[in-house]
Order: structure tokens, then C-alpha cells, then sequence
């Protein structure tokens, strides 16, 4: 049986889930969005960034989102800001399918990786990204755009969203350019931690 195909993003209280330039993300505002899981004890190990760490429902739903996960999918654009910021082993440990007009051969990395270059359009993306992830899910990683493009194909199934005690006022909106009127919401679960809030949303269509 086929999986779910998900999403799972940060997001500020005014919607934004990244900076316009991609040189940004290191900046101290936008670290604030994710500072509720560079702590947790998976999120650590998971990176290799050391021993110890929080544990707690935060760090279990760090370790969740990525059991569940079979293969991911992401657009060129965060392809090319995490090609720089990652480190050798990146943290996927599944097959990446990159949406993208470039021809690139498949690129290996340590630790289970492979990035595969797909050319040919969002559903094949897709196509390739659920045989590869047998019966565990898809998770589209992002950036915004390509999770937009998703929901606007009704291929979502669902998201989560750690809403973030942060302001930005500019940026990378998650739901920019979303066609709202094709698309209905139905609350799976709201769970508040120190830091964020949880929230889980099945897509059904309108």
C-alpha cells in the first residue's frame, strides 16, 4: 500500500517559512524560526552535531517526520542553497528527487543519499519518488513554491506546520500563489510545545 505524500515546514505567525535570498538563513531572525529543533536530541544525532540534547515531545516529533519519510522531493532552488549549507552527509538518508529543468547525472552522498534530477515535471517527480519509498511516505521538502505546486495538483495528502512565536513581515510566504478555492482543510491534531505549536491538516479537495 502506498504511502501518504506530506509536507512538513516551520512557518512565522504571519506565514513566512524562509528568506527571499537564500544567504538569509543563517542570519539570527531566521534561526529563530527553527530554534525549537536544533536542540532535540534526534535532530543532533541526525546531523551529527553531538551527544546529548533534549528529549520530549518536540524531539519525538522530529524522529516521527523522519521514520515515516521513504524519499523526499524538493525544488532547485532549495536543492541549490542546501548544496552549500549541507553537510557531506546530508540529513535525508532517503532518495531526493530535485525538480528541475537541468540534466544532471543521479549524485551520491554518504549515508544512504542519493539525489536523482528530475526534468520532466512535478508528477514524475512524484511517480519516482513513491516507488522509491515502497510503503512510507513522500515528503515534500520544499521550498514554498514546489509545496504550492503540489496542493494546487492535489497531490498533498497532508501537512504539519510548527507554527513559530516569530514576525517577519517579508519573505517566503508557504501558501503564495495557492489556488484556495479547490482546496479544503480538516484538523487532524494541535499540539503545543514550549517552543511552537504543532499543527496537522488533512487536504481534501473543495
Amino acid at each position: 500500500m502506498a504511502g501518504k505524500v506530506f509536507f512538513s515546514v516551520s512557518m512565522s505567525l504571519d506565514g513566512f517559512i524562509a528568506p527571499e535570498s537564500p544567504e538569509e538563513l543563517m542570519q539570527r531572525q531566521w534561526m529563530e524560526l527553527q530554534a525549537w529543533v536544533f536542540p532535540q536530541r534526534f535532530f543532533r544525532e541526525n546531523l551529527k552535531l553531538g551527544e546529548g540534547g533534549k528529549e520530549g515531545r518536540d524531539n519525538d516529533i522530529v524522529r516521527e517526520t523522519f521514520e515515516r519519510t521513504g524519499a523526499n522531493v524538493m525544488g532547485k532552488r532549495m536543492f541549490d542553497a542546501g548544496e552549500q549549507m549541507w553537510p557531506e552527509e546530508p540529513p535525508f538518508h532517503t532518495p531526493v528527487f530535485v525538480v528541475t529543468h537541468e540534466k544532471r547525472d543521479p549524485w551520491e552522498r554518504p549515508g544512504g543519499t542519493t539525489f536523482h534530477f528530475v526534468n520532466d515535471g512535478i508528477e514524475s517527480a512524484l511517480d519516482q519518488a513513491r516507488e522509491a519509498a515502497g510503503d512510507r511516505d513522500v515528503r515534500i521538502s520544499g521550498g514554498g513554491a514546489t509545496i504550492v505546486e503540489y496542493v494546487n495538483a492535489g497531490l498533498i495528502d497532508e501537512f504539519s506546520i510548527a507554527l513559530s512565536p516569530v514576525l517577519f513581515g517579508s519573505g517566503v510566504r508557504l501558501f503564495e500563489g495557492v489556488d484556495a478555492g479547490r482546496v479544503a482543510l480538516e484538523p487532524v491534531r494541535a499540539e503545543p510545545s514550549p517552543k511552537v505549536t504543532h499543527l496537522t491538516y488533512a487536504v481534501r479537495e473543495r
